[in-house]
């Protein structure tokens, strides 16, 4: 074969395959010019790749057209092909520009203001355009009110003046549902108490499916599940089940830190450190039981433990009590014992009612010049929390806590009783920016309002988990408040480092002082195989003094679930 006769065939393919890959093209005229303009001014899709799709194209415009008040719209010259464009003609005739509804027993407070023209208690006039949008929050607002096949429709439709219709609003209802059943799927044994009181969702609830979504939506608040996929229904002739589709995940953390810096006085290495375990929902039960021991460079020895039960015995009350331990070397001996009843008003907030009793020992002789007593005290208390979890960022799993705290008690010693008033408040909030860069925030703070005070019953602060720079519980004062900052700047999903700048204020009346403190720093933390590990190095000064970063304190800190 002859080079011509090569190219004269590979010139063919390639005209035959452009002549087949054109698309069809689509002319669609009015009934005169000027319908012929609005038309165009309108726009259709004047290409498709087949005719189906043309014609699919062409009844969509019909349709559009009769949405926006031409529905008297008719084909009056066929679709048929002129050269290689389809063309066909469509009288617009009238064009309505609203309908007067006659609502009847219809309710109508759904529907948003901008597309109501006018309104009696009889009649509603809608724009032609928003009729389709009008009838689906209608059968929306049926739809929550327990009817899934309800079917809404205009009826009766006729001319009201020259440019407006009227109609009848008719509506055809089945079967009123409720949840007659609840099924979990994936965890079988998913306390059954958080469906109801967590989730608020409940056997015999009017079915609202899109509600019913937006509440299990809160399975991602808890620590020990995850929802794996959207609830769904399934319809017998007289009952509705419900099913949501559910996860355990590993829930129990173990957070502990290592902390060392310089003594001022021998200029030696001194070690610091605790260990907190928090065990949840290992009898599925949603409890939570935490354990924690703190040993500070001052000789300082703090052991609690707090147990959670979630709605005692079905109902919505929550159960919290807590025992705390803090022996300051051969000084005091304080222990601490908390009862709180609180009620879940939703699956972010809880509010309680509690008692808090402390009893407090000096372990000095009686001539010792520290202000120490041997006291008792109880307070009653009044506590709101709000919790909002990001559990899809593994580095920051908590967005958002507020913790506030009242109490209104007195303290008995041997010189009689007095009456005190105890308030704390510890929030933190983190602002993402953007996927790497976020600002974490965190204020903490606490108020003991009495008339005199002991050393042995201030409180005490500093260090890590409050001003960083400091010695642990280094800081005592009857009233406290410290603000932490970090930017945080996230190289990937399991590794960032941030910035610290800490500021606080604290007032000690015992001793007739006050002070402005700063901690700076820096510090990273990155995942490993065996969880969080957090590196902290911070300096602290007071308002007066400057930076010795030969006191600066460095924090190694682990967490892990499992």
């Amino acid at each position: 074969m002859s080079l011509y006769k090569y190219v004269f065939i590979l010139f063919f393919t390639f005209w035959c395959q452009g002549a087949l890959s054109q698309n069809l093209k689509l002319k669609i005229y009015g009934a005169n010019a000027s319908e012929t303009k609005i038309i165009d001014s309108i726009g259709y899709a004047k290409e498709a790749i087949d005719f189906i799709t043309l014609q699919n194209n062409l009844n969509s415009f019909k349709t559009r057209l009769s949405q926006m008040g031409y529905i008297e719209n008719e084909v009056t010259i066929p679709l048929h092909q002129e050269n290689e464009t389809f063309e066909t003609t469509i009288a617009l005739k009238t064009k309505y520009e609203s309908v007067y509804i006659k609502t009847a027993n219809t309710p109508t407070s759904q529907l948003p203001n901008e597309i109501i023209v006018s309104q009696t208690n009889d009649f509603i006039e809608i724009k032609m355009e928003h009729i389709e949008v009008a009838l689906n929050q209608l059968n929306k607002a049926l739809v929550k009110e327990g009817d899934p096949f309800s079917k809404i429709q205009l009826s009766n439709i006729s001319k009201h003046s020259d440019y407006k219709l009227q109609a009848e609003l008719t509506t055809t209802t089945i079967q009123k549902r409720e949840i007659d059943s609840i099924i979990i799927k994936g965890y079988d044994k998913f306390p059954k108490s958080f469906i109801k009181h967590y989730l608020k969702i409940k056997k015999g609830n009017v079915l609202d499916l899109e509600l019913i979504k937006e509440k299990t939506k809160n399975l991602e608040n808890l620590r020990f599940s995850k929802q794996l996929k959207d609830p769904e229904l399934l319809f017998l002739k007289d009952s509705t089940y419900l099913y949501i589709y559910v996860e355990k995940t590993k829930s129990n953390t173990f957070d502990g830190f290592l902390g060392f810096g310089t003594d001022e006085t021998t200029d030696k290495i001194k070690f610091d450190g605790y260990l907190n375990l928090k065990l949840q929902n290992n009898l599925n039960f949603g409890e939570t039981l935490s354990l924690l021991y703190k040993s500070d460079e001052n000789e300082q020895r703090t052991f609690d433990v707090n147990v959670k039960l979630p709605f005692l015995f079905g109902t919505p009350i929550n159960l919290d009590a807590g025992l705390n331990i803090f022996r300051k070397d051969s000084t005091f001996v304080t222990s601490k014992q908390d009862v709180e009843l609180s009620y879940q008003i939703n699956a972010k907030n809880n509010i309680g009612i509690g008692l808090k009793t402390i009893t407090s020992s000096n372990l000095l002789d009686s001539d010792s010049s520290i202000a120490l007593a041997d006291y008792d005290s109880q307070f009653g208390t009044i506590n709101f929390n709000h919790f909002k979890p990001q559990f899809n960022n593994t580095l920051f799993p908590v967005n958002f806590v507020f913790d506030l705290q009242f109490g209104f008690g007195k303290r008995n010693d041997s010189n009689g009783d007095l009456n005190q008033i105890i308030s704390s408040i510890n929030s933190f909030k983190i602002f993402n920016l953007n996927q790497k860069n976020s600002i974490f925030l965190r204020v903490q703070g606490a108020l003991l309002n009495s008339d005199n005070f002991y050393d042995n019953e201030l409180y005490r602060f500093g260090g890590i988990n409050s001003i960083r720079g400091f010695k642990e519980n280094s800081i005592t004062g009857n009233l406290y408040g410290v603000l932490n900052t970090e930017y945080r700047y996230a190289f990937s999903p399991s590794m960032y480092i941030h910035t610290i700048f800490d500021a606080a204020y604290y007032e000690n009346r015992l001793l007739s002082s006050e002070e402005k403190l700063f901690g700076f720093g820096l510090g990273f933390g990155f995942l490993t195989n065996a969880g969080l590990l957090k590196f902290n190095y911070a300096s602290g000064k007071t308002e007066d003094s400057k930076f010795k970063f030969s006191e600066s304190k460095i924090h190694l800190s682990l967490q892990a679930n499992f």
